[in-house]
């Protein structure tokens, strides 16, 4: 791969997390609504409704009243998601075109084409089945997997040579799926917490309602589909449900610190003379530190939006440093072949 695809990559990947931390701040910031339709903002393309006119237009044809501040959030959210389209189109034409060697990557350039596709969809799914838990979800992985598999095509284009027996090579990468599912399915918990509303359910730390295991209610919590037509601002599930949901999540961060923190110290250590892996499995454990630091603030300084936006996109980097390291065992284990 030459250096201006790498470099297109890159800004791709850059702006991708732009696009990622942007929609956490809209949703965060309950603007996820901010326009009632799509993809327009009350019926207009460009720009939102403003003037005493348009206001009143809008507001007697839709049910929403406009907000304008909220409104803009989200425009802006999706004028820059499209440019990001835009980009990630280009990238995967050039990964479907044959390259100098006469090469092409014919399944990744149309799994990144087709998730972005998909991605629009479920972008779309949010608003007009009004914040329904399960679509914000997958909205959420969906785009973590977009720039997950855009760095996987930055990493493609460097040259890393990591010298490792290939036994141990082998043995490193399968832990570092492992360490990749107990993470995504975490950040999964983290969207059905935000998009249900129940990151204040618990706010005291470490017991939850001053109870090692307070009043829960499972079944309620992790109901996926409550049918349409549903308004989910604000979340519809009663207070026990709400706490289940965060106590889950708290746990799963209890499990994800114990796996992600044995993999990353045991790699460091089997790293030896390879220093980029090395450093990457420390980088790796400081971003996992800072995310339970950022999870036990949203807690304790009761969610403020700064924090809460930072912990999505701190996810967002561990989720990265991780996929760094298993695609530098990959290539060691291929390397051997």
């Amino acid at each position: 791969m030459n250096t201006t695809f790498r470099n297109i990559v890159l800004g791709t990947m850059l702006l991708s997390f732009i696009v990622i931390v942007l929609g956490a701040y809209v949703r965060l910031s309950d603007a996820g609504l901010g326009c009632p339709d799509w993809p327009g903002c009350y019926g207009k393309l460009i720009g939102v409704p403003e003037s005493s006119a348009e206001i009143d237009s809008a507001n007697a044809e839709y049910d929403r009243p406009v907000e304008i501040g909220k409104a803009w959030k989200e425009m802006i959210h999706r004028y820059v998601a499209g440019f990001l389209g835009i980009l990630i189109f280009i990238i995967s034409f050039l990964l479907i075109r044959k390259d100098r060697n006469g090469e092409r990557q014919l399944v990744s350039g149309v799994m990144l084409s087709g998730l972005l596709i998909f991605q629009a969809i479920l972008g779309m799914w949010t608003v007009t089945l009004q914040l329904k838990p399960l679509i914000v979800m997958g909205h959420l992985l969906g785009g973590f997997t977009l720039f997950n598999l855009l760095a996987w095509q930055w990493l493609r284009c460097q040259q890393f040579s990591i010298n490792l027996e290939y036994r141990v090579a082998q043995k490193y990468f399968r832990f570092s799926m492992v360490a990749i599912a107990v993470l995504v399915a975490q950040i999964a918990l983290g969207g059905w917490v935000s998009s249900n509303y129940a990151a204040l359910a618990c706010v005291d730390f470490p017991t939850c309602q001053q109870s090692w295991w307070p009043a829960m209610d499972f079944n309620a919590g992790f109901i996926l589909w409550h049918g349409l037509g549903v308004d989910y601002e604000f979340g519809i599930l009663d207070h026990p449900a709400r706490v289940a949901i965060h106590y889950t999540h708290r746990i799963g961060a209890l499990v994800t610190l114990i796996v992600l923190g044995v993999y990353l110290h045991s790699l460091a250590r089997t790293a030896g003379e390879n220093l980029i892996l090395r450093k990457t499995a420390w980088l790796a454990t400081g971003l996992l530190l800072l995310q339970l630091f950022l999870g036990f603030s949203n807690v304790y300084f009761k969610l403020p939006l700064a924090v809460a936006v930072l912990h999505n996109g701190v996810a967002l980097l561990l989720l990265f440093s991780i996929v760094a390291t298993c695609y530098m065992l990959k290539s060691a284990t291929r390397s051997k072949h």
